[in-house]
């Protein structure tokens, strides 16, 4: 079964953590060009916070963790091309007028593993993380062929699971492609990285210690410095907008049962955030209003199958004094996955990855991604107070 089929995580080393972060479905197809918007009319709930959803991806084999330009006139993502079995990184348009689907141009090298792109702050530059140097790709893609093969022929649809490929390292590449820079060269796995506003610099994960923990470095890769490590993952982190803030995800107190944790710049002060049977992941800050959005779901029935949708919360992170959050609120409620939110730099956009199209058999067909208007204040008003020590469950 796949991730959009809204299924349990599954456990073991090789766990959907970065699910996380690649939503993985059937689907296939190639763009030639633009084409027209494709809309999707949106439940009662999620008509009042938000306008009707609009596609922008097309065309690959599937596309998801999509950020914007800090111009917005572009966004980068993820998406598998027809015929190779890996995410690469891509570029393409992005018009606030009439959001649609547009050409997208590759700037990852093609080969590898690729993951976590982010368009720096004057938005010349990309990171983003890629396996592309492992000495055995063609082995490793061989392989990947073969599975993908078997499961055209039996039919199968997997369950997602993103490996840590020890492989995986960091880098910067122009806006349009072209000069390939290597930030980091420690063996292990070095990826789900972005940048402070400033640009100066660089949050990311790194499996250098032994497991999955977040570290800082400078923009040109040096003067790492290591902020969690606590056993068990932590990962997908985010400066909060005034860079005095990291929200990420851990599954420290639960192996497999991620929850979302905000922390000090310098790791000081971790607080978290969710709690209980829930998985809460891929945190992202609101950059005006002092909001939190994340994916979660309930797991606390085995018997039912968890709905992975949009929540945003109202914190207080000032200068001084611990970071608080209230109670939750539900942004959608689609059949679909809706997952991996993030907010445009002026804030009129939310972009997420979603199965909101059927596929061939029926089911939720390939993720791409969708934007869609915020009502502010829709949000505003319903939005619960910070409370005193409230953790959303």
């Amino acid at each position: 079964m796949s991730f959009s089929d809204n299924q349990p995580l599954s456990a073991g080393r090789r766990w959907p953590l970065t699910i996380v972060m690649k939503i993985a479905v059937a689907g296939s197809g190639m763009l030639l060009g633009p084409v027209p918007s494709v809309a999707a009319e949106p439940s009662a709930l999620e008509a009042r916070y938000l306008s009707r959803p609009e596609k922008v991806t097309a065309g690959l084999t599937k596309a998801g963790e999509g950020y914007f330009s800090p111009d917005m006139r572009s966004i980068c993502y993820q998406g598998v091309p027809e015929g190779y079995p890996f995410y690469q990184i891509y570029v393409q348009p992005f018009a606030a007028t009439a959001p649609r689907p547009t050409a997208p141009t590759r700037v990852s090298t093609g080969r590898g593993r690729t993951t976590c792109s982010w368009f720096f702050p004057d938005g010349k530059r990309l990171l983003f993380a890629s396996s592309h140097l492992d000495p055995a790709i063609d082995a490793t893609e061989a392989a990947a062929r073969r599975q993908a093969e078997e499961d055209a022929r039996t039919g199968r649809r997997r369950r997602y699971q993103w490996d840590f490929d020890p492989h995986s390292d960091i880098f910067t590449v122009g806006a349009e492609g072209g000069d390939l820079v290597r930030l980091t060269d420690t063996p292990g796995y070095d990826a789900e990285c972005s940048t402070s506003p400033d640009g100066r610099t660089i949050v990311f994960v790194s499996d250098r210690d032994g497991d999955p923990d977040i570290f800082v470095m400078d923009a040109d890769g040096t003067n790492v410095r290591q902020l969690t490590d606590a056993p068990g993952y932590d990962g997908g982190p985010f400066f909060s907008p005034d860079g005095k803030w990291i929200c990420y995800r851990t599954d420290r107190i639960e192996k497999d049962m991620l929850q979302i944790h905000v922390m000090r710049a310098d790791g000081s002060d971790d607080v978290a955030v969710t709690a209980g049977k829930g998985v809460h992941w891929a945190p992202y800050w609101h950059p005006t209003e002092p909001w939190l959005v994340w994916t979660g779901a309930d797991h606390s029935d085995p018997t039912r199958r968890p709905n992975y949708d949009l929540w945003i919360v109202r914190h207080a992170a000032g200068p001084t004094g611990p970071f608080r959050a209230g109670p939750p609120l539900r942004l959608t409620d689609h059949e679909g996955a809706d997952v991996l939110p993030v907010f445009s730099p002026d804030g009129r956009w939310l972009m997420w990855t979603a199965s909101r199209d059927d596929g061939p058999d029926g089911r939720p067909g390939a993720s791409q991604l969708w934007v869609a208007r915020p009502d502010n204040a829709a949000i505003e008003r319903d939005l619960a107070p910070v409370g005193a020590a409230e953790v959303a469950r």
